[in-house]
C-alpha cells in the first residue's frame, strides 16, 4: 500500500510534521507558489473576461518534477498549504500543475499533532471562492501595475512603477506631509502650581484648569503674567475630592496588524522583519529532544477568537502562577467586528512553553517576538487591572487648579504585560499617587510655573501608525502590510527618517500625477471598497469577473485620457493618421506619433497646454547672465538651468554635499554625482580644476595606515565597512553591527559583501 502524500509550502513545515506523523505519510514542500503570471508578459486577456495565463515559475520546475514522482507513489494526496487566500490559490495551482483529479484540501491553524490529525480526519475540496478572490486581486494588481508603470516612464521618469494599494499608501504619507507643511502653530500657555500640605512636605503638582468656572485658556505670555500677578498672595484650599475605582481590561490577543504595530513600538521591528520571524515560529523550531515544534498559531489573521482548549490551558497556568484572583469567572473571548473568523488569533501553541525556556533554541529576534506573543496572549486571559484614581480641585480665588493621582489596587493582567502606545501622553491611571488630602484643607504654595506651548502638527507616520491607518481605512489586508511598506521604500517613494516616514520628491511627483489622472484608483475609500468586494468574492457573494469589469471600465477611460493628454487627445499624426501622444524630451514635452518607430513625426507644443509641472526657481544666480537658475528634470536626473533659456543655455549640476573636504585640492567640497550610466559616484565640486573622484562615499575619517580619506563600502544598500580611497593602501575595516540586526544577519551580510 502506498503512502499518503502531504504537500506543504515550506521545508520547515515538513520537519515539524515529520516530528509527529507516522511513516505512512510522506511530506513534501512546494516552496510556495509553483505557477504565476509571467513576469515579462501582461498575460491577462482583457477581451476574454480577463482570463489570466499562468506559467510554471522557472525556479519551481525541479520542485514539480519531485512532486510528480511523489504523487505516482501515493494513494492519497493532501494539499496543506497555508490557511488563507494565497494558500488556497497555491493548492489550486498544485492541483492544476500536477493534474490531480481529487486531492484532499486540509488546513490547520497551528502545526501541532492535535490540529494536524483533526485536519486529516476532515478534509475538503479546494475552495474556488477563495481561489477566485486571490485571482481577482492578482489580476487587479497586474492591470494597474502593467498599465500605469509605462505611463509613468513616459510622463514622469523612466523605471518607475505604480501599485494599486502601494500607491494609495504613498498618498497617505504625502497627504500627511502636506498637512504638516501647511500647519500653523498656535501659542498657548499653562500654569502649574507646586503645592504641599501645610503640616508636612509631600509635594505634588496641580494644573490651572478653570477661571470663574470656565475652562482656562491662556493665549499668550501677557495673559499668563496677568494671572500670575493676580495669584500673588492667594490662598490655596482643597475644594473637591473625587475618588473612583477604574478598571482596565487587557488587550485582545494579537492579530496580524496589532502584532506588527506592537513589534514596531516595543522591539523596533519593521513589519517585514516581524512577519519573517513569525513565519519561522509558526513553521517550527528545533527544540532539542522535543524535535521540530511549531511555537505559534498562523500569523496572518484578523480574528481575535481563541480555541477553548487554549483558553483552558492559559487559565490553568494563570491560576498556578498568580492565583485564583487573576483568573476571570468566565474565559475572555473578544469578538472583532468584521473579522474573517477562519483562523484564531495569534497565540503560542502552548503557554507551557515559557519564553525564558524557549530562548535557548531561538535567535534573538525570534525570542523577543515569541515573548511578546506569549505575554499578550496570557494577559488577554487574565482579570482587569484595578486602580484607585483620585482627582482634587484646588481653589485659589477665582482660579481652580486640578491634580490627579492613582494607586494600583490590583495588578491583574499588568502582572504580565502592558500594551504600548503611540503617544507619550500621560493618562490618569499612570500618574503618581497624591498625598492624603481633605476638603477645605489649606495648602502651601511652593512655586508657580508658567510654560509656553505651541499646538503641534499631526505626526509623521511610523511603521506602527501606518499599519494602524491602513487597517482603519481598509487599505490592503494584514497579510499585505509588510509587502506594502517594504515596496514603497524600495521604490524610493518614501524614506524612514528617525523611524518616521517622509515622502521623497519622487513620491510627491508620482502621487500628484496619479491623483490628477487617476483619482478613483488613488481614492482611499474606493480602494477600501475593492477590498470589501474581494471579501465578497471569497464568501461567494460576488462573481470575480464582475469585480474586474466594474474596475477596468473607468480605469481604462482614465488611462486613455492620461495617455493622449489634453493637447494630444484630439490630435492625429499628419503623416500616418495615428494618434499623437505626449512625450518628454531633453528640451521639454512634445507630441510624438504613437506609430513610432515606423513613423517618427513630432509636433512641438506649449508646455502649459500639457499641464506639465514647471521647473522650480532657486536662489542661485546664473554665472553668465545673473538671472535665476531653475531646477529642471533631464534624462540624467535633476540639473540647474538658466531661466533665460534659450537666450542663455547655461546649466549646472545639482550639488549634494557629503560634508567632506576634497583630499586632493583641500578647497573644494565632495559632492554626489551621477555618471552617464546613471551610477552614483563622488567628486570634487571644483571640477575641472580638481579631478578627484571616488565610487565609495567618502567619510570624515582618515585611514590609520596612510592618512588618506576612508570611504563607505556597501552591499545592496547596507553599510558593511570602510575602505581607504588610496589604491596603494588597501586598508579595510568592518562596520559595527546595528542594534536591530542579529549577529547571524550581520555575519551573512559581511560574507556576501566580501
Amino acid at each position: 500500500m502506498g503512502k499518503s502524500l502531504i504537500i506543504v509550502e515550506s521545508p520547515a513545515k515538513t520537519r515539524t510534521l515529520k516530528n509527529f506523523l507516522g511513516p505512512q505519510y510522506r511530506i513534501e514542500a512546494s516552496m510556495g507558489h509553483v505557477r504565476d503570471l509571467p513576469k515579462k508578459d501582461f498575460a491577462v486577456d482583457v477581451e476574454n473576461d480577463f482570463a489570466p495565463t499562468y506559467e510554471i515559475i522557472p525556479d519551481r520546475k525541479d520542485t514539480l518534477k519531485r512532486l510528480r514522482e511523489a504523487v505516482k507513489e501515493s494513494d492519497e494526496i493532501y494539499l496543506a498549504s497555508d490557511p488563507d487566500r494565497e494558500g488556497e490559490a497555491i493548492a489550486w495551482h498544485l492541483q492544476q500543475a500536477l493534474k490531480l483529479k481529487s486531492p484532499k484540501r486540509i488546513e490547520f491553524n497551528e502545526i501541532t499533532r492535535q490540529a494536524v490529525t483533526h485536519a486529516i480526519e476532515k478534509p475538503r475540496v479546494v475552495d474556488m471562492n477563495r481561489v477566485n478572490a486571490q485571482q481577482a486581486r492578482r489580476v487587479l494588481d497586474r492591470l494597474v501595475g502593467y498599465k500605469l508603470s509605462p505611463l509613468l516612464w513616459q510622463k514622469v521618469k523612466k523605471n518607475l512603477s505604480a501599485g494599486r494599494v502601494q500607491s494609495v499608501a504613498v498618498r497617505l504619507i504625502c497627504d500627511r506631509e502636506r498637512e504638516i507643511s501647511a500647519f500653523v502653530p498656535e501659542e498657548y500657555w499653562s500654569i502649574v502650581a507646586k503645592l504641599t500640605p501645610k503640616d508636612r512636605i509631600e509635594q505634588f503638582e496641580a494644573k490651572l484648569a478653570q477661571i470663574n468656572g470656565d475652562k482656562a485658556e491662556i493665549s499668550n505670555e501677557t495673559e499668563g503674567n496677568a494671572i500670575l500677578r493676580e495669584l500673588e498672595g492667594a490662598n490655596y484650599v482643597v475644594g473637591k475630592i473625587t475618588e473612583k475605582e477604574q478598571r482596565r481590561n487587557p488587550a485582545a490577543p494579537f492579530i496580524t496588524s496589532t502584532m506588527q504595530q506592537e513589534a514596531a513600538r516595543k522591539l523596533g521591528f519593521s513589519a517585514k522583519r516581524t512577519m519573517m520571524n513569525a513565519q519561522h515560529l509558526y513553521e517550527g523550531i528545533e527544540l532539542g529532544a522535543a524535535g521540530h515544534v511549531g511555537l505559534i498559531t498562523y500569523m496572518r489573521t484578523d480574528s481575535t477568537r481563541v480555541a477553548a482548549e487554549a483558553q483552558q490551558e492559559a487559565r490553568e497556568y494563570i491560576e498556578k502562577t498568580f492565583g485564583k484572583d487573576y483568573v476571570p469567572a468566565k474565559p475572555r473571548q473578544v469578538v472583532k467586528k468584521g473579522a474573517q473568523d477562519a483562523h484564531e488569533a495569534i497565540r503560542p501553541t502552548s503557554v507551557m512553553r515559557h519564553p525564558d525556556e524557549m530562548a535557548q533554541f531561538l535567535s534573538r529576534d525570534q525570542a523577543r517576538l515569541y515573548k511578546l506573543i506569549w505575554q499578550r496572549f496570557v494577559a488577554s486571559q487574565m482579570n482587569p487591572a484595578v486602580f484607585d484614581v483620585i482627582t482634587v480641585d484646588i481653589k485659589a480665588g477665582r482660579f481652580t487648579f486640578r491634580a490627579a493621582g492613582s494607586t494600583l489596587k490590583f495588578a491583574g493582567f499588568k502582572a504580565v504585560y502592558t500594551e504600548g502606545r503611540d503617544t507619550a501622553e500621560v493618562i490618569d491611571e499612570e500618574r503618581p499617587p497624591l498625598p492624603k488630602l481633605s476638603i477645605n484643607e489649606d495648602l502651601r504654595l511652593i512655586d508657580l510655573v508658567p510654560d509656553q506651548h505651541f499646538t503641534e502638527p499631526p505626526p509623521r507616520y511610523t511603521e506602527a501608525t501606518l499599519v494602524k491607518a491602513l487597517e482603519e481605512k481598509g487599505i490592503g489586508r494584514p497579510s499585505t502590510y509588510a509587502t506594502i511598506i517594504s515596496t514603497i521604500q524600495d521604490r524610493n517613494y518614501v524614506v524612514l527618517e528617525e523611524k518616521k516616514f517622509k515622502p521623497t520628491e519622487l513620491g510627491f511627483t508620482v502621487t500628484d500625477y496619479l491623483v490628477q489622472h487617476f483619482p478613483r484608483v488613488l481614492d482611499v475609500q474606493f480602494t477600501a471598497n475593492v477590498e470589501t468586494e474581494l471579501d465578497d468574492v471569497e464568501e461567494g457573494k460576488m462573481e470575480w469577473h464582475k469585480l474586474l469589469r466594474d474596475f477596468y471600465g473607468p480605469f481604462d477611460k482614465a488611462l486613455e485620457q492620461a495617455q493622449w493628454g489634453p493637447e494630444g487627445a484630439d490630435r492625429t499624426c499628419p503623416n500616418c493618421g495615428k494618434k499623437m501622444v505626449v512625450k518628454q524630451g531633453r528640451f521639454g514635452p512634445f507630441l510624438g506619433c504613437s506609430g513610432y518607430p515606423e513613423c517618427r513625426t513630432i509636433i512641438k507644443v506649449e508646455r502649459e497646454k500639457l499641464a506639465i509641472a514647471e521647473p522650480k526657481e532657486t536662489d542661485i544666480e546664473c554665472p553668465n547672465c545673473g538671472r535665476k537658475m531653475l531646477l529642471r528634470e533631464g534624462r540624467m536626473g535633476e540639473f540647474l538651468g538658466c531661466s533665460g533659456y534659450p537666450e542663455c543655455k547655461t546649466t549646472m549640476p545639482v550639488e549634494k554635499k557629503v560634508g567632506v573636504k576634497c583630499p586632493t585640492c583641500g578647497e573644494g567640497e565632495i559632492v554626489e554625482k551621477i555618471s552617464r550610466k546613471r551610477k552614483v559616484f563622488y567628486g570634487c565640486n571644483r571640477y575641472p580644476q580638481c579631478t578627484f573622484v571616488s565610487w565609495g562615499k567618502p567619510i570624515d575619517r582618515r585611514c590609520p595606515q596612510c592618512g588618506f580619506l576612508l570611504a563607505e563600502r556597501r552591499w545592496k544598500g547596507r553599510l558593511t565597512g570602510y575602505k581607504c580611497i588610496s589604491a596603494e593602501c588597501g586598508y579595510e575595516e568592518r562596520a559595527a553591527r546595528k542594534k536591530e540586526e542579529s549577529e547571524d544577519q550581520f555575519e551573512e551580510t559581511q560574507a556576501l559583501a566580501s
